[in-house]
């Protein structure tokens, strides 16, 4: 990571961010090729192809993209979703669901969810979930 620096936008030069907008373009198929893009954003293929590799957006650590759950869920109906209900009115999306054999009265559950479109933090997620009746464990396994 020595070779990287996080710096302010307003001190870079602006066709850095047009990079960025033509690149957004692409990947969102909004723009079908990279003349399009380019002309768009207003630079030229020259100043997209040097930095197209070398510009990223940062993303807000406090604010991860992706988490892991470690949960304990009571072995009843309805458990599961009630879990999925509240991750879906927090705005998270689910990635990846396992749910081990209910052994005890208790099912463990790892599930890992995208974050980009969660409504409030983590933090009131994690709250949310906890309140719930079927929930009798909740770790936060992972953050990125």
């Amino acid at each position: 990571m020595a070779d990287y620096f996080y710096v302010h936008k307003k001190i870079l030069p602006d066709y850095l961010e047009k990079v960025l907008e033509a690149r957004e373009m692409l990947d969102s198929r909004e723009a079908a090729t990279v003349t399009e893009a380019t002309e768009r954003v207003g630079i030229s293929r020259n100043t997209y192809y040097r930095y197209k590799d070398y510009v990223f957006r940062a993303k807000d650590p406090a604010r991860g993209q992706q988490a892991v759950l470690s949960l304990l869920l009571a072995d009843l109906p309805g458990a599961l979703s009630a879990v999925l209900t509240c991750v879906t009115d927090h705005r998270a999306s689910v990635l990846t669901i396992s749910q081990a054999i209910p052994l005890a009265s208790h099912a463990s559950v790892l599930m890992s969810l995208d974050l980009a479109g969660l409504k409030g933090d983590i933090n009131t997620l994690l709250a949310d979930l906890k309140s719930l009746p079927f929930v009798k464990n909740l770790q936060l396994a992972g953050l990125e």
